[in-house]
């Protein structure tokens, strides 16, 4: 079984954050799409699809904050909505997997602190989530989501199997795709300076539910051409979490 990192020593201007309606939903996609899209200094992700085709992997990854807050203050807390955008990808100086971002979107005006002050590629919007848990059945009869964002619109409607995955394609085995996919700690992106920045982050491992997508219109990754419309049907998994605790190692850094 693959060894987890013990939680970091937490302080300055650490968060912890417990993150409601988690959901990963990943798209298999062709590399040369993402390939101009993703600073050269890192290589994507590969895996192998049914038709044996070579692809790289994507995800966005709704959920909602409900009780964000400094690490060290206990309050005060804050609750809002946040989808983050990213990629697979590995540092080709030390071989470390990595998540890139994309982007961020954010249902607060907090968006404006790392958005200005660090140089983030955040961007506001209005999230909503319609979200009915059954604790009966230990999984969610409704999960729906809902973004108004010039930036990157959603519309999402999932179905919760509330079975642990059983496989997760292109993967030699289950834990390893897990790992991949639900675990990466350290995120790097452009900033909105053009500049290359980097962030880390620190979570349990995820106990996770396969899910099945009713209907998803990312409009992000439409924008971006790294999915069509009718492509977002056919995900290449979906990952869903009631709540799980986050924390957050920040300030950013610069990478360059």
């Amino acid at each position: 079984m693959i060894e987890f990192p013990p939680k970091p020593r937490l302080g300055g201007l650490d968060v912890e954050t417990r993150l409601a309606h988690f959901a990963l939903v990943t798209y298999a996609v062709d590399p040369a799409r993402l390939r101009p899209l993703v600073d050269p200094r890192y290589d994507l992700d590969y895996v192998s699809d049914a038709q044996g085709r070579t692809r790289a992997l994507i995800s966005a990854v709704p959920f909602e904050d409900q009780d964000f807050h400094f690490a060290v203050l206990p309050r005060p807390r804050f609750r809002f909505g946040q989808t983050n955008y990213r990629a697979y990808v590995a540092d080709r100086a030390t071989g470390e997997r990595l998540v890139w971002f994309f982007g961020t979107t954010l249902d607060s005006s907090f968006v404006a602190v790392p958005r200005y002050a660090w140089k983030l590629p955040w961007h506001p919007g209005s999230i909503r989530f319609d979200c009915a848990y059954d604790d009966a059945i230990r999984r969610y009869s409704r999960y729906r989501m809902k973004t108004e964002s010039d930036w990157a619109p959603v519309e999402l409607e999932l179905e919760d199997t509330g079975i642990p995955p059983e496989r997760l394609e292109g993967f030699d085995d289950l834990e390893t795709g897990l790992f991949v996919l639900t675990h990466p700690l350290k995120g790097v992106f452009h900033r909105r300076d053009g500049r290359l920045g980097g962030y880390s982050v620190w979570h349990e491992r995820l106990r996770c539910t396969a899910g099945r997508v009713v209907n998803a219109n990312f409009g992000l990754f439409t924008r971006l051409g790294l999915l069509d419309a009718a492509d977002q049907s056919t995900p290449h998994s979906v990952l869903i979490q009631r709540e799980t605790e986050f924390s957050i190692l920040l300030p950013p850094r610069r990478l360059d």
